[in-house]
């Protein structure tokens, strides 16, 4: 069954303009058929097209189910936004399809992409969101400078990465060690220069736990992919056991 997203759905009972053309003009779908359409908040409408509009396709509720995310808790990735665009639209891409609830995208002090249009990678998460069978979008902020990351309240187990050789490195522990699965968690991932000393100290006083993504280095958006990756595996671990 095709699925949509329409954050308003249960109130307009409509599909915005871009989901209507597609599902009346592209996909050629006629009154009386099936769709979902998900509002992004956790909500699954089962829906039947009442009338078949490419600008407002209007429709009716047939059933109502809410889909919670199925990790159950708090993933949170804080990343420094690299330089070549692509490469972080394909990491929230693929983060949204593993499991995210919120992507912060970093300004730090050797960041070489200091402002980040997010209305582009709102679209690709909805995408995601849509093709991976989720109801819930994921939060994405604004470029944040890391400094106010450090300083956010949070519940739960935080981490950063980096692999500057100048840094206490026998400190690291691996994910697997720090991250207590099924419990809430935030990972930092530093810009394609690495987080400087001073923003690893200052995240140290805030109670951040030093991690490895192993000994390979790793670009930045493969760094991302691989935490929120290894905090789903260690999930499923624990899950089995």
């Amino acid at each position: 069954m095709h699925r949509f997203y329409c954050p308003d759905i249960a109130d307009t009972l409509t599909l915005g303009e871009e989901d209507s053309k597609h599902c009346v003009k592209v996909l050629r779908m006629a009154e009386g058929e099936t769709i979902e359409v998900v509002d992004g908040n956790g909500n699954l409408y089962t829906c039947r097209i009442s009338m078949a509009h490419p600008k407002r396709c209007a429709v009716e509720v047939l059933g109502k189910e809410v889909q919670t995310p199925h990790w159950g808790h708090q993933i949170v990735l804080g990343i420094a936004p690299t330089k070549n665009l692509d490469r972080i639209e394909w990491l929230v891409e693929k983060c949204v399809e593993m499991g995210v609830d919120r992507i912060v995208p970093l300004r730090c002090h050797n960041s070489e992409r200091t402002v980040l249009k997010t209305e582009r990678l709102r679209k690709i998460m909805i995408s995601a969101m849509k093709q991976s069978l989720k109801a819930t979008l994921p939060q994405l902020d604004e470029m944040t400078p890391v400094d106010q990351l450090f300083a956010e309240s949070f519940d739960g187990t935080r981490c950063i990465a980096y692999c500057d050789e100048q840094l206490p490195r026998n400190q690291r522990h691996t994910i697997a060690r720090a991250y207590q699965p099924g419990h809430d968690v935030m990972v930092l991932i530093g810009p394609e220069g690495d987080f400087s000393p001073e923003e690893v100290k200052t995240a140290f006083a805030a109670g951040f736990s030093p991690v490895t993504l192993g000994e390979s280095r790793l670009r930045t958006e493969t760094a991302g992919l691989m935490a929120i990756a290894a905090v789903h595996a260690l999930d499923m671990a624990a899950a089995e056991n």
